[in-house]
């Protein structure tokens, strides 16, 4: 019997390999195409997923994760921050919280700096004058429609309750005669 020393080549990645490829243009990524841009095992993003709140992909029918342009970009930073950084989870979880107050600070004073659009007035046809009043009457319609009945529907019904009652009195009168 021999004793084959069989090596076994080291397959696995290194594990804080710095991401080199850009983003692909798509729409969704799978887990193991997200794995290999940031460099990490498949394990170790599930685990961010359950680590950073702002790491939520959404998953297929079949239960698969499918992340998006952006859960890419967040899964990049959270890689950033822990090992190139150093910074220990609850550290990044904070820091990722900070850049996103900050970013919708930011995003909130541009917003508030651009000037309002400016539409360019058209003539309006005849037919659109006339259909907008037409959705115009309709809506006053639909409103007496859904409001409280008018005094002439209520005067309506008391009268025909009124019509009935006499008409049930008249009946039993009748049937007395007999």
């Amino acid at each position: 019997m021999s004793t084959a020393s069989t090596t076994r080549k080291n397959t696995r990645k290194p594990a804080h390999r710095a991401p080199d490829a850009p983003i692909p243009d798509k729409l969704y990524f799978r887990i193991g195409e997200v794995a290999k841009l940031c460099g990490v095992q498949a394990y170790v993003l599930r685990f961010w997923e359950s680590e950073f709140s702002v790491l939520r992909p959404n998953k297929s029918g079949t239960g698969q994760r499918l992340y998006r342009r952006r859960d890419v970009e967040t899964a990049l930073r959270i890689r950033h921050l822990l090992y190139e950084e150093g910074y220990t989870i609850p550290g990044a979880r904070t820091a990722l919280k900070q850049e996103s107050r900050q970013n919708a600070a930011v995003a909130a004073e541009e917003k508030g700096k651009q000037q309002p659009l400016q539409f360019a007035t058209e003539e309006r046809s005849p037919a659109e004058l006339q259909l907008d009043k037409l959705r115009q009457d309709l809506r006053s319609l639909l409103l007496q429609l859904s409001g409280p009945p008018s005094n002439t529907v209520r005067a309506i019904n008391s009268d025909r309750a009124g019509n009935s009652r006499t008409r049930r009195i008249q009946a039993h009168q009748d049937m007395a005669l007999f």
